[in-house]
């Protein structure tokens, strides 16, 4: 079998594009694609230029499925074509989003559809095989645990579930077609190797909707499962089970366990960790460099995988992003010294994005942009948003090629 490519012993860089699909609309729920409201189906090729200008050697790019297939089992590959072979033809590897959250508009229920687990992984399947070669580095799911949250939990995001029961029905289901999706990849293209990927959660306080063993349990639910370790006795075992999930569904995973090539943490120093308020909201808490490595040598020590930072990146000034550039490789550094393989360092976004929040209010997108990433988006007086190298382009371009 060949190496993994991040298997070097040094660090890799790469960028990623904010690409949450939620298409669904209803009474004061607009569809939300960050693709069109970036204006990156106009803007690709110079997006993907940019990236490579940057120094990128990787960029975290997804999929929207929606249009892709658009109606059970027909594909429209056209745009995919043509992306696919300029990132071949520029040296820029992909590591592939399959699902960002939304499911196509045909699937009624979403992630609860009886049949979801074969449908995403038959969409996984025809994209592996239609580019391997080109494609080889697959995330089936990002971040699982966050949509079982949006889409189970709070009744954000369709299927609109809520509490704990909820919760446990769409991580079921979520994890059930992650391990489809890997095993219908491996089986078209032994080649490929996949970087799951999930969010980084830390909590203050200790006024907490749930206990605390059972939130720091429940952080590595998705991961857990489809390596097979929810067995009886496991510390999610009692809580799935108790929210209706059944006995044989666990064992399904157990008997079908996949493992990741890399594991891929996501970490925001500004809001990754939060604390509880009375009312049940939560404010975010600033923990720097001391969450990101509490974070990574947590999931060195449960899983033992190679780690790649697959998402960072501090919201605001340009000087604040510059200092977490600096400070957030430094700690990097400091975990590799110590011997955590941590193989990968991914600054998401790579341009501006539009907060989520844009799908439940009337105002325009511009209202929403959230600036994060290396290059600012400015819509200009024709409407067209422009891409504005920041500094922090040009010290990531720097630490990237040194």
């Amino acid at each position: 079998m060949t190496p993994h490519w991040l298997r070097d012993e040094r660090l890799h860089f790469g960028v990623g594009i904010e690409d949450t699909f939620v298409p669904q609309q209803g009474i004061g729920r607009r569809p939300i694609d960050e693709y069109e409201l970036m204006q990156h189906y106009e803007n690709w090729r110079e997006d993907l230029d940019l990236a490579v200008e940057a120094g990128a050697e990787f960029i975290r790019w997804g999929i929207p499925w929606y249009l892709v297939e658009p109606r059970p089992g027909e594909f429209d590959w056209r745009w995919l074509d043509e992306v696919s072979a300029h990132m071949q033809s520029i040296g820029l590897r992909c590591v592939v989003d399959l699902m960002h959250y939304g499911t196509p508009l045909w699937l009624d229920n979403q992630f609860v559809n009886a049949t979801y687990p074969e449908r995403v992984a038959s969409y996984a399947r025809a994209v592996a095989e239609r580019y391997a070669g080109v494609w080889d580095d697959y995330t089936p799911l990002n971040e699982p645990v966050i949509n079982a949250i949006y889409c189970g939990e709070d009744g954000t995001w369709p299927p609109y579930l809520t509490g704990s029961d909820g919760f446990s029905k769409v991580i079921v289901a979520l994890a059930k077609g992650t391990v489809r999706t890997q095993q219908q990849i491996a089986a078209v293209n032994p080649a490929a190797r996949f970087v799951h990927v999930d969010a980084g959660f830390r909590w203050e306080g200790d006024d907490l909707p749930l206990a605390r063993e059972v939130l720091e349990e429940r952080r590595f639910v998705s991961l857990d499962l489809i390596t097979g370790r929810v067995v009886p006795g496991h510390p999610m075992h009692a809580y799935l089970t108790g929210n209706g999930i059944r006995e044989d569904d666990l064992a399904w995973f157990a008997d079908n366990a996949v493992t990741p090539d890399v594991v891929g943490v996501n970490y925001y120093p500004g809001f990754t960790t939060v604390r509880y308020r009375p009312d049940g909201g939560t404010d975010p808490v600033e923990a720097g460099t001391a969450g990101l490595r509490d974070l990574i040598e947590l999931y060195w020590q449960r899983y033992g995988l190679p780690i790649v930072i697959t998402e960072t990146s501090r919201g605001g000034s340009v000087e604040s992003r510059l200092a977490w550039l600096g400070e957030s490789l430094e700690e990097v550094e400091r975990l590799r010294a110590a011997g955590v393989p941590v193989l990968g360092y991914t600054w998401f976004p790579f341009f501006t994005l539009v907060d989520w929040l844009y799908r439940h209010d009337a105002k325009p997108a511009d209202d929403w942009f959230v600036h994060m990433g290396l290059v600012d988006v400015v819509r200009g007086p024709d409407r067209r948003l422009a891409r504005v190298r920041t500094e922090v382009f040009g010290a990531f371009q720097e630490r990237a090629r040194r």
